[in-house]
């Protein structure tokens, strides 16, 4: 295990339980603030396409802003992993019904429906990134199988990472292929991110 790979589990780990240990009051505080926060957003007002995720575990429910997103005429599209090449698509759905538990457990739309394609698709995008932790920058860490290391390197639109503000730390070990989010939300609002020099 490389030096990088060892900090990075460790600070998972510590993220992980922070996180889970949070009390369901917490959440049910938090996660609406935060969906607000992401309502009034410049960039998911004028987004025709909205690539969103389903959340896992003691992630953020980001669902809400499916239906707010619908009710605007917006195009909203989740992730499809494959598991053996590491690396997932979005596809486009109308309803949650939409969704189904595949790999990790992650709800996810199945394979048939229609696939966004930044090359071809007509529209802006916006996408919303999950994680463990975030730093004052905006890079993220996530589980560690790199899926959405790889889709960030590939996307041009605007990446928007949602977050609890105790997930934000000070740095993150980070190698060549990592990416920073452009806006980052949190429960008290849009994060000032610092540029690095």
């Amino acid at each position: 295990m490389t030096p990088i790979k060892k900090e990075k589990d460790a600070i998972r780990k510590e993220c992980a339980n922070r996180r889970d240990s949070m009390p369901k009051e917490m959440h049910e505080e938090f996660d609406p603030k935060i969906v607000q926060t992401v309502s009034n957003l410049v960039s998911f007002r004028h987004a025709d396409i909205v690539l969103l995720y389903a959340p896992i575990k003691s992630e953020i429910d980001v669902m809400p802003i499916f239906t707010l997103a619908k009710e605007k005429g917006k195009r909203v599209a989740f992730p499809k992993c494959n598991t053996e090449e590491r690396t997932m698509k979005f596809h486009f759905v109308n309803s949650l019904d939409e969704l189904e538990p595949c790999a990790y457990g992650i709800r996810e739309p199945k394979e048939e429906a229609e696939v966004f394609d930044p090359e071809s698709t007509v529209g802006s995008a916006i996408c919303f990134v999950p994680g463990l932790a975030f730093d004052v920058y905006g890079y993220r860490l996530g589980y560690g199988k790199g899926y959405y290391d790889k889709f960030m390197n590939k996307f041009v639109g605007s990446t928007i990472g949602v977050a609890y503000t105790h997930q934000i730390l000070p740095s993150l070990p980070k190698g060549k292929f990592d990416k920073h989010c452009d806006i980052m939300v949190t429960e008290k609002g849009i994060k000032t991110l610092k540029i690095e020099k």
